[in-house]
């Protein structure tokens, strides 16, 4: 049977929470561009990573398995697995042109430019992140030079900073959008798009906004008044549980280990004025942590306005050169960010919902009825199968996603895809304190167990869908807490890499 392959474009930015998308339910975004992907195409309300960090989060959704499965489980791995093979490989292997552009993160890229594993990429325009830091081997510098721009420069310029909150103004801007990582990311993607070619093509497009720090262009920023946002979720409770997750009284998981840490950036919650990072605030202009909070949360909408603005440009030059009805579209990330949710900012180990759910929207014209949402449970590892099975390619058996063609189709229920997601975290942080810990969620219930901390938390989402209220240690919750920790182990066992497959009887 010969099968019409089309293209497709998959657009990664970097920490973008669920909840990001006018169309979807946030009035203070602005989102024109990802609202007609979500018109002209299908949206998943309850997708999630299987790693709130960037690395394991990442070589998760490129192969279709979980991170432990693939054992790439933290950032900063001097390689990625060889023996593994990515979804892009797969599609090159078959025909497909492959690019990427912009972050990758399979390995570690600290030094400025990761080594590169057998990824099938024959396009590579590579920029793990616009900071003077990252610039050895970086394009996206490469292509500042290019315009007589000096990057390290215009990338260690420092507006008015609190925190990680570097807040521009009519006189003192970011970086600007002509000479944004994100502009160079949609310029890329459409030479790559309008390159002649006889077959079909496979875009990666991975900006790294809006991922920390906060720092949007002005003509971003100056569209969105703090004062107008929702602010973070945060309730009374929340400083003592994030008090108690912090630090414990268990041993040290070994004699070279510290005390035990569950680690995160900022804890807080109620009234985190303490929290609030006063470099280069003069003691009259010093914010509350109220007002912090709003500034960071207008400072991400702006870049998530960014980022819509530039894919739209994408979209632009699709329907320009007739190429959008033979173009499947995936919108997504690698994980959510904090913005002060329960007092935190950024990632790292916890499971709450502004973390682990991400955008999940895909689009085909003519293939996929538009307009449709789904809040069945999806994981990102689903991801591999689909676009194996949109190609006509086998789904591997190791592959451990399955497949969301059907609903796609409309050939399965918009419901139900799954009983339950998973997400792990195995000593990920830079901190390398050993923690390790792993999160469960069926439709109403979640639990997120942090293993040797004699820790957890366990939360009633139908009742309490923002988390604030901790059942761990609840009397009338204890049967549900042992039902779900069996549930999560078996699903952890389930996962487990049993190594090679058995072929004769002994």
């Amino acid at each position: 049977m010969t099968v019409t392959r089309p293209n497709i474009l998959w657009y990664c930015p970097d920490s973008q929470r669920f909840d990001t998308i006018g169309a979807l339910g946030n009035p203070h975004v602005r989102t024109p561009n990802f609202d007609r992907l979500v018109a002209d195409g299908v949206a998943y309300t309850h997708a999630h990573c299987q790693s709130p960090v960037c690395t394991p989060s990442r070589a998760s959704f490129l192969t279709g398995k979980y991170a432990s499965t693939v054992h790439v489980n933290g950032n900063g791995n001097g390689h990625f697995p060889p023996d593994e093979r990515l979804v892009t490989r797969r599609l090159a292997d078959v025909g497909y042109d492959c690019g990427l552009i912009g972050k990758l993160h399979l390995a570690g890229a600290y030094n400025g430019r990761e080594t590169r594993t057998d990824d099938g990429y024959r396009y590579f325009e590579y920029s793990h992140g616009p900071h003077p830091q990252w610039l050895v081997g970086d394009d996206y510098s490469a292509w500042l030079r290019g315009q007589g721009v000096d990057p390290f420069e215009l990338l260690d310029r420092e507006p008015q900073r609190t925190g990680f909150l570097y807040e521009p103004s009519v006189d003192s801007d970011n970086v600007p959008p002509e000479l944004h990582q994100t502009r160079w990311c949609s310029d890329r993607a459409i030479e790559f798009i309008e390159e002649r070619r006889d077959g079909p093509w496979m875009l990666s497009v991975n900006p790294f906004q809006p991922h920390f720090p906060f720092n949007p262009p002005w003509e971003y920023y100056r569209r969105f008044d703090p004062e107008t946002m929702p602010g973070p979720h945060v309730h009374p409770s929340d400083a003592a549980r994030q008090a108690r997750l912090a630090v414990t009284d268990s041993p040290p998981l070994s004699a070279n280990m510290p005390a035990a840490r569950i680690p995160w950036v900022r804890a807080g919650g109620g009234d985190r004025s303490s929290d609030v990072d006063l470099t280069n605030q003069a003691a009259d202009a010093r914010p509350t942590q109220d007002q912090l909070d709003r500034k960071i949360q207008a400072a991400y909408y702006a870049m998530i306005a960014q980022l819509d603005y530039e894919f739209g440009r994408i979209l632009d030059v699709l329907d320009r050169t007739g190429q959008r009805e033979n173009t499947l579209v995936i919108l997504t990330s690698d994980h959510g960010e904090m913005l002060g949710d329960h007092g935190l900012v950024l990632k790292g180990c916890r499971f709450y919902e502004g973390l682990v759910r991400v955008p999940l929207v895909i689009s085909w014209p003519g293939q996929f009825e538009p307009g449709r949402q789904s809040d069945g449970l999806v994981e990102l590892i689903d991801i591999v199968p689909t676009l194996l099975d949109v190609a006509g390619l086998p789904i591997p058996r190791d592959v451990q996603g399955r497949s969301l063609l059907p609903m796609l189709r409309g050939e399965a229920s918009m419901s139900h895809h799954r009983d339950h997601v998973r997400c792990e975290y195995y000593n990920a942080s830079a901190m390398k304190d050993g923690t390790n810990a792993t999160m469960f969620r069926d439709r109403r219930w979640k639990i997120v167990t942090y293993h040797g901390h004699g820790l957890g938390e366990l939360f009633d989402l139908e009742s309490d869908p923002w988390e604030h209220h901790d059942l761990w240690d609840s009397p009338d919750h204890q049967d549900i807490k042992l039902d779900l920790l069996q549930r999560s182990f078996d699903a952890a066992v389930g996962a487990l890499d049993r190594g090679p497959e058995r072929v004769m009887r002994f």
